[in-house]
């Protein structure tokens, strides 16, 4: 299996609102950038996208090291979606799960691949960080500035 590190964030700006997802794939010396957005939507969901597309952008199974600031993709993918597909995707207390439809996708996007999650403290001078930070933003701002 190919080494790959990645790198994502998610903004909004409102939350609601525009926002944008960026990825940034590294692996053997090349890099790729992958961006995108949507013109309502939340923080969150672009977090759990940004990491989606990450790992759904690689052609065969990969050793993945996927760094994010974000502790809701970190947390959810080591605690919480074990604990929701046991209960059917209900959460403890028998309400529906927000963003299922994310956070199936990516449990399946994880599945495909050996991955392990790393969190960076985000605004704090990580430079690939910085990078998808500022790509995501600029996402969120050409969706806000189509509306």
């Amino acid at each position: 299996m190919a080494d790959v590190e990645a790198f994502t964030d998610g903004a909004c700006l409102g939350n609601p609102g525009p926002g944008g997802w960026a990825a940034l794939l590294r692996a053997k010396g090349t890099e790729r950038l992958l961006s995108g957005g949507e013109a309502q939507t939340t923080n969150n969901r672009m977090e759990l996208l940004a990491a989606i597309c990450a790992l759904e952008a690689l052609s065969r199974p990969c050793t993945v090291t996927l760094t994010t600031d974000s502790r809701y993709v970190i947390q959810g993918m080591e605690e919480w979606v074990p604990r929701w597909i046991s209960n059917g995707w209900r959460t403890a207390d028998k309400k529906p799960v927000k963003n299922q439809d994310l956070w199936e996708r990516l449990a399946a996007a994880v599945a495909r691949h050996k991955v392990s999650f790393k969190w960076v403290r985000g605004h704090t001078g990580h430079v690939e960080n910085e990078r998808v930070d500022q790509a995501a933003r600029e996402q969120a701002e050409q969706f806000r500035d189509q509306a």
